[in-house]
């Protein structure tokens, strides 16, 4: 279909506005650039509670934001890794989107604020958030959660974090998760596909940003053939979790989202997969300017709520 008027009117105000390449700045540009996107999320949703915590990763540590409902507990543990190609963004960009989510799902959410590319690359950002999905199954009764009802997710770099972090706590045996929810996820670092031919140039997320993002996060050439990196390279997904894969039309990375989606269905993984149709990458971090990006909110808080009923 065409482009959705409101992702129309969103690229026309960036076109106006005459930006420079995201390849033309450093990561530190970059990085102050993102931060303007969370005033795009729409207004935060009341909860009982939110709060940091460090938690000790390989060589240091990390902030998870924890965000818990209104209610009697213990709640369903949802850990939310953000987009940015590995490179940008953080948990407080994502603040708004992971508060409305743990409001709408009745779940504590864990925003998980792993060490960025290029001062920490692969797999430092995979290790970091397979961490944090261990401190939180294992802390669970401290933060009034459930670790028999856990879930991973994220968008984009996020979604292709989860993903990985999914095939890891298979491979490693555990922690176990029960559901993993992926965002227009990168599943394959220089996918030649469709997608990337129709819409890598003109709707945000642009052929070019992400070659800058792959030559940030990696440290080698080689290292895109690694699952860790690309898990749409894994040659067995069966006994992943069951997965809600939300890709975008106007999106480079929507048809290795939807190929992932069909592979993981393959492997007899139960799969829902949603296009979202007139979308850009990114609409999700955008609910307060696009309809559709409230929709897929609610769509993630109201499939959590379907694998997690209330005890």
């Amino acid at each position: 279909m065409a482009l959705d008027p409101q992702a129309k009117a969103f690229l026309d105000m960036g076109a106006e506005a005459g930006e420079p390449p995201m390849s033309t700045l450093t990561p530190e540009q970059n990085r102050e650039r993102t931060a303007g996107m969370k005033a795009l999320s729409g207004p935060p949703k009341a909860l009982a509670k939110t709060e940091s915590r460090m938690i000790p990763v390989e060589g240091g540590e990390i902030e998870l934001r924890i965000y818990t409902p209104e209610g009697v507990g213990p709640f369903p543990l949802f850990v939310y890794f953000h987009g940015g190609g590995w490179v940008i963004g953080d948990v407080e960009t994502v603040d708004t989107v992971c508060r409305n989510i743990a409001h709408e799902a009745d779940s504590v959410v864990a925003s998980v604020n792993y060490r960025l590319a290029p001062e920490h690359k692969f797999p430092v950002p995979v290790e970091d958030c397979y961490a944090a999905v261990e401190w939180v199954a294992r802390n669970a009764a401290e933060l009034n959660g459930d670790p028999s009802r856990l879930a991973v997710g994220g968008d984009s770099a996020g979604g292709n974090l989860a993903a990985v972090v999914s095939q890891l706590a298979k491979q490693r045996s555990g922690p176990a998760i029960s559901f993993q929810v992926l965002v227009y996820p990168v599943t394959q670092i220089g996918c030649d596909t469709e997608s990337y031919r129709e819409n890598g140039e003109g709707y945000f997320l642009t052929k070019d940003s992400m070659n800058w993002f792959f030559r940030h996060y990696l440290n080698a050439e080689e290292e895109k053939t690694d699952v860790r990196a690309s898990p749409l390279l894994s040659e067995d997904l069966s006994g992943l979790p069951p997965a809600l894969v939300i890709t975008a039309e106007y999106d480079p990375l929507r048809d290795e989202g939807e190929m992932y989606a069909e592979r993981l269905r393959q492997a007899g993984v139960p799969v829902e997969l949603t296009r979202y149709d007139g979308m850009i990458h990114g609409f999700f971090w955008m609910a307060g300017i696009m309809d559709k990006g409230a929709q897929a909110i609610t769509q993630v808080a109201s499939r959590l709520r379907s694998v997690f009923p209330r005890l």
